[in-house]
């Protein structure tokens, strides 16, 4: 995942020794050859490489890939796994600006699983002082944060913020039983990321753990309205374009009855019950995190009402909460919505974590 990207949706080819495709591996997505004959699996690119789009070339591929912490550019692979870039279209803006290299963080979650995340560190740091830590959890579930530059996550370093994301189950990269979620919403992803937070928090003495906020888009909203819900740790809450009721979301998203029986298992004809079970809507009354809502009132993947009703319960229970709706975007926002309502939806988000944290 990467808010300054395109790509991920290269074709499948076919060489003499089999075929090559993307796919997410662990937190990047690399180029995997399966061999034409036998069940040999080869990863052709390096660790530091997340491959956009690529095209097999004599001897290798051309890709647009993200390396490290920069932007995308061009870059020739070759049969031995080398990469030598070819282009240096963002070389001279990063180089004008602190970015911040993610530290990574091993846990084991409630199963003894070993799991890792990452921590952008607040720019210029001082040993021994503690700094505000903004926890952000990313949509699908099926999707990864990677290791790759994130412009919202290290402008928030640049804030003095300490950033930290990780992929709990539910994520892709890890395969089919890792990424199965179904009738397990906020309850093994839940867990997974607090163990995180638990494990950042003791292994790196820069994040105060009495000021933490937790933000996220899509299910990453769906997961912040649930952790709300179900914990006061947090100072401070960002629920962006979420699902706050299974039932609502069910019978109006574009994707709802699909996605509704595939991730929660029922509808709301066979067993509502089990629906408001897991809606973080049900939870409203436990708040006491003061919550901030944005959202496009052309999502039609999860519509303005998901926001609309967490948002009018929070403010039934008194509990501090804003409501921004953005006029003519859609799911798309935070990654392709208009420049303009771009920085608008950062300085909101960066003013509610700065007013509470």
């Amino acid at each position: 995942g990467s808010d300054i990207k395109f790509g991920n949706s290269a074709s499948i080819t076919r060489n003499e020794k089999g075929i090559v495709y993307l796919s997410t591996v662990i937190d990047r997505a690399s180029l995997v050859q399966v061999a034409a004959k036998g069940e040999e699996i080869t990863i052709l690119t390096p660790d530091s490489v997340t491959v956009l789009e690529y095209v097999p070339a004599e001897d290798g591929y051309y890709t647009i890939a993200m390396v490290g912490q920069e932007a995308g550019e061009i870059y020739r692979i070759d049969g031995q796994g080398g990469i030598y870039p070819l282009t240096t279209v963002n070389t001279a803006l990063f180089a004008s600006h602190q970015v911040q290299v993610p530290v990574e963080v091993i846990f084991r979650n409630d199963t003894g699983q070993e799991l890792n995340g990452y921590v952008l560190p607040p720019a210029n740091y001082e040993e021994g002082k503690k700094y505000p830590a903004i926890l952000s959890i990313h949509g699908g579930p099926k999707t990864a944060y990677g290791t790759v530059f994130f412009h919202e996550m290290q402008y928030w370093a640049n804030q003095g913020y300490a950033v930290l994301f990780t992929n709990p189950r539910g994520s892709d990269g890890r395969g089919s039983d890792f990424a199965d979620l179904c009738g397990k919403y906020g309850d093994v992803d839940y867990k997974d990321v607090l163990a995180f937070l638990d494990a950042a928090i003791e292994q790196l003495p820069f994040i105060d753990k009495d000021r933490l906020g937790v933000t996220g888009g899509s299910y990453g909203g769906f997961l912040t309205n649930w952790i709300v819900g179900h914990t006061d740790r947090f100072k401070a809450a960002a629920s962006l374009r979420g699902i706050s009721s299974w039932l609502s979301f069910s019978n109006t998203s574009d994707i709802g009855e699909s996605f509704t029986r595939y991730n929660i298992g029922t509808d709301a004809w066979t067993n509502p019950q089990e629906l408001w079970d897991k809606s973080p809507l049900k939870y409203a009354d436990k708040v006491k995190t003061p919550t901030l809502f944005l959202h496009s009132d052309e999502d039609y993947r999860c519509w303005l009402v998901e926001g609309i009703q967490m948002y009018y319960a929070l403010q039934k229970f008194d509990v501090p909460t804003r409501m921004v709706i953005f006029k003519n975007e859609n799911h798309e926002l935070s990654r392709s919505g208009k420049p303009l309502n771009r920085i608008k939806r950062l300085k909101e988000l960066t003013d509610w974590f700065d007013k509470y944290l």
